[in-house]
């Protein structure tokens, strides 16, 4: 650093030298330097002073981007080089939580992250139904959050999920909603929504709070180290049709003489990584394919294995078979049916009938598969079902609850309704309380955090009906507002009824109009649990469910 004096200013300098004597004895010899630094600048007595000794906040240099571990989940894979199909992979208990916890996710979740990924094919009707919600005019609705609800379902058991390794459960946090009237905020009768543009019953907009925790709780080491839903640590295998079972050379050697594999070289052992958008792959595949991780991992064009009309026969007819339900408490629906080609082309339903159907998208997966299970089934979701319970009776499982939410899932707080034909169950909300933080109500779900001698916080929050408008005394109600009537065609396109739309299905389909014959058909728990399994596994859902059952009861 070079020093250039002002001869000119040299009387300054000694005046300086006795300043800083006395600064010495009072200051830090750092301050002292940067004082004079000042000095020397202002006066001009020092040009091109070090720029070091300025201060100044300078941003951190930004940190160069890792590598995360827990984004992706490692696989041993055994392929049959020959036919370039999966065998079987052996992983880690993470993985198989992650095919768990597909059977936990509503089928509107599933659609909505599995549409526009491989293979490009429906499930079912249900993209068709939930198109329909996307495109069903508010007016229809009976509130704003309806429509979030539908396409946005929650599932029971996102606090599990939340603990997976691979984050493809992408529900948004619960959101809270809180009157802002001190007089609703101190009566026994205290109201929470977990939706926005939620109304008190007072009529006021109610406002964003935040849900305070006990931040003192600490999790376990072991808590960490279990698995969500599998015992951990510990290593499974899983075939390609999505059986699990514990690893051991008889099980690799069963699966090798089912598929006619004598010679051992032609096995090759590959490792694989799955990410959350491969994770979604293979979900969209088990739904649709019976060689579900072969087409996930060895990006192969998927055998499909929806449609099948032998097994939509066993399914269908197996679950209705006797007595149709009666007109007793029932709705009906008005089939307009094909005779030549016995096929349902449309049918003529009110909102009873849309809002059983739109439901289907709130229900978790493993509860239709468990409704296949009461006939018969198609594809491979079945198998993961069914290695829940061989897993639990060798112990892999956490508990007895976990067993039951993946076997028995069910509808997450709020989405069931009064009159609702599935035979389902519904989580309820856990307890609310208000507390204050900063000064401030907030809801809390901790007993503990309620302020000591304030009686009026103790009584529990009331959860709203997001589907319930704030001057509604109905309780429990649907999604769909009535009276309305809506045509549903055989695919399950909604749309409301109008001359127009029951002709554009008539003629895609190509039959004459003398060829239409209209049957009147009621619907009840048995009929409802058919049609949400033919939705799931069909493109001809009502054709499946009131056809078929009538060609097995004419036999």
């Amino acid at each position: 650093m070079i020093l250039t004096i002002n001869p000119l200013k040299i009387q300054l300098l000694t005046s300086l030298k006795l300043y800083l004597t006395f600064l010495s004895f009072h200051l830090d010899l750092g301050i002292i330097v940067l004082l004079c630094s000042f000095i020397l600048q202002g006066s001009g007595l020092i040009q091109g002073f070090d720029d070091s000794f300025s201060i100044r906040k300078t941003r951190p240099e930004p940190e160069l981007p890792t590598m995360d571990d827990d984004t992706v989940i490692c696989l041993k894979v055994v392929v049959d080089k020959t036919k370039d199909r999966v065998v079987f992979v052996e992983s880690d208990d993470k993985f198989v939580d992650i095919l768990f916890s597909f059977l936990t996710m509503p089928m509107g979740t599933i659609v909505r992250l599995t549409r526009n990924r491989r293979p490009t094919t429906n499930i079912g009707c249900m993209n068709n139904l939930y198109n329909s919600v996307e495109i069903l005019d508010a007016l229809y609705l009976r509130t704003k959050a309806c429509k979030t609800m539908l396409l946005y379902p929650r599932n029971g058991a996102a606090a599990q999920c939340k603990n997976l390794k691979l984050a493809i459960h992408d529900g948004a946090s619960l959101r809270y909603f809180l009157c802002s009237r001190t007089g609703c905020r101190n009566s026994g009768y205290k109201l929470l929504s977990h939706y926005p543009d939620a109304i008190c019953w007072c009529g006021e907009r109610m406002y964003s709070a935040d849900l305070v925790e006990n931040k003192t709780r600490r999790v376990s080491s072991d808590d960490k180290d279990r698995g969500v839903f599998v015992k951990g640590p510990i290593r499974l295998m899983i075939s390609d049709e999505l059986r699990i079972m514990p690893p051991s050379t008889a099980a690799s050697f069963s699966l090798f003489s089912e598929l006619g594999i004598e010679d051992m070289s032609v096995v090759d052992d590959r490792t694989f990584s799955m990410g959350k958008l491969e994770a979604l792959n293979l979900l969209k595949c088990l739904l649709v394919s019976k060689t579900p991780l072969t087409e996930a991992l060895l990006d192969h064009i998927p055998v499909l294995s929806l449609n099948d009309t032998e097994d939509l026969e066993r399914v269908s007819i197996g679950r209705l078979k006797g007595e149709a339900s009666n007109e007793d408490g029932k709705m009906y629906v008005k089939l307009m049916v094909s005779k030549s080609k016995n096929r349902v082309c449309y049918c003529e339903a009110s909102e009873n009938f849309v809002d059983l159907l739109f439901s289907f998208l709130t229900v978790p997966l493993g509860f239709i598969v468990k409704e296949m299970q009461k006939g018969s089934s198609t594809g491979c979701i079945n198998h993961l079902y069914d290695s829940i319970q061989d897993l639990d009776a060798r112990n892999y499982l956490v508990s007895k609850e976990t067993t039951a939410m993946l076997t028995s899932p069910k509808l997450a707080p709020g989405f069931r309704y009064e009159g609702q034909a599935l035979d389902i169950e519904e989580y309820m909300h856990q307890p609310y309380y208000l507390t204050r933080s900063q000064n401030i109500l907030m809801p809390t779900s901790d007993e503990t955090l309620i302020p000591p001698g304030e009686t009026v916080y103790s009584s529990a929050l009331t959860v709203m009906d997001p589907k319930s408008h704030h001057n509604d005394n109905s309780s429990s109600t649907g999604f769909i507002k009535g009276p309305a009537m809506f045509t549903v065609t055989d695919d399950l396109i909604i749309s409301p009824l109008s001359s127009v739309t029951g002709l554009s299905a008539v003629r895609k389909l190509k039959i004459p109009f003398t060829d239409i014959e209209e049957r009147v058909v009621y619907v009840g728990k048995e009929e409802a649990s058919c049609l949400m399994v033919a939705a799931l596994i069909s493109e001809s859902a009502l054709t499946n469910t009131f056809l078929l059952k009538e060609m097995e009861q004419g036999s």
